[in-house]
């Protein structure tokens, strides 16, 4: 079903960020892990989230949803063998974490998920979770479906992954839980720290420190430890604010409010590109802390915007939101380039030839590289009028919507159902600011 996005003259309006993906995973793995019940407040209701509840529940823990956002686990403080697959559907983080939490029990799980996830890599979760004692069966080696089988004590690594990833580096620290003697991973590059963060929320004690000036971040933990129930709201996920914050920026009069959204040096890559190096018009107040998470509301306005070369060391920082800076580059002054993203090549799709395509069928001149993409602006509003392949990838699918918003001509998408999996309000949102996302059949 092709959905089209229509340019319209003004981007304006205020809106509440939707529950963090990320922290919405680990909130309910923590509490799953647990002995006693955990309550939250706004949980992101997305399908990749819905499945990791569902693996939690077919793994012995009490998951109850009690309204919208409004979620209740029982955790037993551990997992029971369960009686049927565990089908994370689109989830890389939430089958990876998974993957990680259950290593330290004796049981076997199946892992499987849909086509896309399917052809992902586990690699690097399953080297780590192997040297730690635990068997993991694949198919083709690396890939779901998979069989892991737990063990009841784990043995303790030292482990420094190969490329930055946030879920690597979870998946061995919920595994160092169970395991015998200290668990550390050292990071060349920083993550985001989101599973640091809630394990010290459940009681757990961490070591973090620094290598010496500019060196590997070291995390560390000693196995054996309980988690504790956690009462908390989920902060709002700074990769979803993108997309409303976007259609203000580009829109010839935008001025755009986004409530609640989480603020971590880990995650806020996008906004200090924007901000710092392509001239956009952005602002923010102090909104709380949620969850040890300062909350931000973000605003964003018209202004001329220009190309920029984006520093490696900021890539970790942003690997979700290059698909919405592409966008956001297309109607920039100048040339914008990314690389040192190769981890884009294994997303939901390739997402650096994804990108490409969106916005050459668009009439934007780009170019892919092996780690990344170069984007010659506009200078203004990009031709549009394309038929956009989303590739079942959500971050292209809002992406392409949001561009149409400001093209010349009306932007559309073969498929949007997929945004269900981390963004279920964003028709009514982006409706909300003025956008008109609809049916071609309506």
């Amino acid at each position: 079903m092709v959905w089209t996005s229509h340019p319209v003259p003004r981007i304006v309006g205020q809106i509440r960020a939707p529950g963090d993906k990320s922290c919405s995973h680990r909130a309910l793995i923590l509490a799953s892990l647990a002995k006693g019940t955990s309550t939250f407040s706004g949980m992101l209701e997305g399908d990749d989230v819905l499945r990791t509840a569902g693996a939690c529940r077919a793994l012995g823990a009490g998951v109850e949803r009690l309204g919208v956002g409004r979620w209740e686990v029982i955790g037993r403080g551990g997992f029971l063998a369960p009686s049927a697959a565990l089908d994370f559907g689109n989830s890389g983080t939430g089958s990876r974490l998974m993957m990680g939490a259950v290593a330290g029990f004796p049981i076997d799980a199946r892992f499987i998920g849909d086509e896309s996830l399917s052809g992902r890599p586990m690699g690097r979760i399953i080297d780590p979770l192997t040297a730690m004692g635990a068997k993991i069966d694949a198919s083709d080696g690396q890939r779901l479906p998979l069989v892991l089988t737990g063990r009841e004590r784990l043995s303790a690594i030292d482990y420094a992954p190969p490329k930055a990833s946030a879920q690597v580096k979870s998946a061995v620290l919920l595994a160092g839980l169970r395991a015998e003697g200290r668990t550390v991973v050292r990071e060349a590059s920083d993550t985001r720290d989101h599973t640091e963060r809630m394990l010290r929320a459940a009681g757990a004690e961490l070591e973090i420190r620094r290598e010496g000036p500019g060196g590997p971040r070291i995390v560390s933990l000693e196995g054996g430890q309980a988690l504790s129930p956690l009462q908390t709201a989920i902060p709002g996920d700074p990769s979803s604010a993108a997309f409303p914050i976007a259609a203000g920026l580009i829109s010839a009069d935008g001025n755009v409010l986004v409530e609640g959204v989480m603020s971590n040096d880990t995650r806020s890559g996008l906004y200090d590109v924007l901000a710092a190096r392509m001239g956009a018009v952005i602002g923010a107040d102090e909104a709380g802390d949620v969850c040890g998470e300062r909350t931000i509301d973000l605003h964003a306005s018209s202004g001329g915007l220009k190309g920029t070369d984006v520093p490696p060391r900021t890539v970790p920082s942003m690997i979700d939101e290059f698909p919405i800076l592409a966008v956001i580059a297309a109607f920039a002054e100048g040339e914008t380039r990314v690389s040192g993203a190769e981890e884009l090549r294994v997303k939901e799709t390739d997402r650096i030839a994804a990108t490409v395509d969106m916005l050459r069928v668009n009439g934007v001149e780009a170019e892919a590289l092996d780690d990344g993409f170069v984007v010659q602006g506009c200078g203004g509003p990009p031709p549009g009028g394309g038929v956009v392949e989303t590739r079942h990838d959500h971050r292209i699918a809002m992406s392409a919507l949001v561009m149409g918003t400001a093209a010349q001509s009306p932007v559309a998408v073969d498929d949007l159902s997929m945004i269900e999996t981390s963004y279920p309000r964003f028709v009514a949102d982006m409706a909300a600011i003025g956008a008109e996302i609809r049916d071609v059949a309506a």
